[in-house]
């Protein structure tokens, strides 16, 4: 069967506000970007307690961008509500203008595709059979040749097309994250959101699987979102942070301007120094701070 990779040229941009303050972001962009997502005062939670209160974001197209913050930020939870596995309160969720409440769950699966944390994987499949269950939004009642060219593609993009009729659940961490990547990758959607993908991860693997996202985003024009721990990952790789805590936006923008000895005080607890090796800000933390 042959396989082809597809390459394109393309310009970043991303723009992002808290709910109660603009923020800026220290890098030139073209002004004509498309605002690829936005996400306007919206409120999630459950029976007494809002989870995100009044979050709102504009993040425009082939952006990578990193969500950061401390357990129960509800950076997940963002996540899940712009793939619409969870139901916003009150605020409205937009994707290239279009409401996700107005579409069904197929038109969602056709503009998002979602990577769940390493602990929800359980496919007793091949990774040939995983990933061509990205394809489900646009497959008829069998699988057609275009379809199985495009699995074989991002396969071979990935560097994975070995492992095709490997068991998924054989499979080592990163491994394991990379199929999920490509199975999102087929379904052909302009944003791809990733939950945690390097947690619990060895260094190689967590290098590797951030490659893999930034390569997407620079050869597919994606637009990648992704909520993760490692701070100094997130600053390396991502054009802007959005950090987030008890549900809020606290400051959004250029990984130098997000990630401050300030904020991740007031955000962490921690004590931290930063330092800057070519022109990327790495944070070091010092001591934990009492907590008031």
């Amino acid at each position: 069967m042959e396989r082809r990779s597809g390459k394109k040229e393309w310009k970043e941009g991303v723009e992002r506000r808290s709910g109660k303050k603009e923020w800026k972001e220290g890098m030139e962009r073209g002004d004509a970007k498309m605002v690829k997502l936005q996400v306007k005062d919206v409120v999630f939670g459950y029976t007494g307690t809002n989870i995100l209160k009044d979050i709102c974001l504009e993040i425009r197209a082939s952006s990578l961008v990193s969500i950061v913050g401390p357990n129960g930020a509800g950076k997940s939870t963002l996540l899940k509500c712009i793939d619409r596995i969870l139901n916003v309160k009150t605020g409205k969720i937009t994707v290239d203008g279009k409401d996700i409440k107005q579409m069904g769950r197929l038109e969602v699966a056709k503009n998002v595709a979602y990577v769940p944390q390493s602990s929800n994987r359980v496919f007793p499949t091949t990774v040939f059979e995983t990933v061509m269950m990205g394809r489900r939004p646009h497959l008829s009642w069998f699988d057609s040749k275009k379809d199985e060219e495009k699995v074989w593609e991002v396969l071979e993009m990935l560097g994975i097309e070995d492992l095709s009729l490997s068991i998924f659940n054989e499979l080592s961490g990163g491994q394991q994250q990379k199929v999920l990547i490509a199975r999102a990758l087929v379904q052909e959607t302009g944003v791809i959101l990733l939950d945690e993908p390097t947690s619990n991860l060895d260094i190689w693997h967590q290098l590797d699987v951030m490659e893999t996202v930034k390569k997407l985003v620079r050869e597919k024009q994606v637009t990648a979102i992704m909520a993760v721990h490692d701070l100094n990952l997130a600053s390396r790789y991502s054009e802007s942070i959005i950090m987030m805590q008890q549900g809020k936006i606290i400051a959004a923008g250029s990984p130098g301007s997000v990630l401050t000895s300030e904020n991740i005080a007031e955000v962490y607890g921690v004590e931290a120094r930063i330092s800057t090796h070519a022109e990327v800000p790495y944070v070091v933390p010092l001591r934990q701070l009492e907590i008031a």
